[in-house]
């Protein structure tokens, strides 16, 4: 190989790892942007009751705001879900087997409401606990969830605690 060929193969090369690097830099550009992003529970109902394996589903709905001027789209929220600080279990909101083009996107100063069905087992709380949640179609106690939100554009994934 001659001395030009190497001189073009090493500008070649350097010019990819330029470019590489401006994809880094742009798609980190992004990221203060996307963890703007609002996540609160917005409501918990009762589904549906199953007296035979002793369990209740339930619709948990997450409202997600996007405050900021960049749109994303949410592929997971996973959450540990508590009634009246009693801790019911973890679920998981996910769309990550829907390409990005099908999920819902979140413009600017747009609000969401994400719903996701948790199946609560009788043996996983105490009976009181179980019996006010389904007595009351799920409006008695008072519901909060923790966990993590992701959210991702087409260059960038941030991962924000709520």
């Amino acid at each position: 190989m001659g001395l030009q060929s190497r001189a073009i193969l090493f500008v070649a090369i350097a010019g990819l790892l330029a470019m590489m690097g401006g994809f880094v830099l742009y798609a980190s550009l992004d990221n203060p942007e996307l963890e703007k992003v609002e996540v609160e529970l917005q409501g918990v109902r009762v589904i549906s009751v199953d007296t035979v394996s002793d369990s209740a589903k339930l619709e948990v709905t997450f409202l997600v705001s996007n405050p900021s001027e960049k749109t994303f789209t949410v592929p997971v929220i996973t959450y540990d879900l508590s009634a009246d600080g009693v801790p019911l279990g973890a679920g998981t909101y996910s769309t990550e087997d829907v390409s990005m083009p099908g999920r819902a996107a979140f413009y600017a100063g747009v609000e969401i409401p994400l719903k996701n069905t948790f199946v609560l087992a009788r043996s996983a709380v105490d009976g009181a606990t179980y019996d006010e949640i389904v007595a009351e179609g799920g409006a008695g106690p008072d519901y909060e969830a923790t966990g993590m939100i992701t959210v991702e554009t087409s260059w960038s994934i941030v991962e924000k605690e709520f």
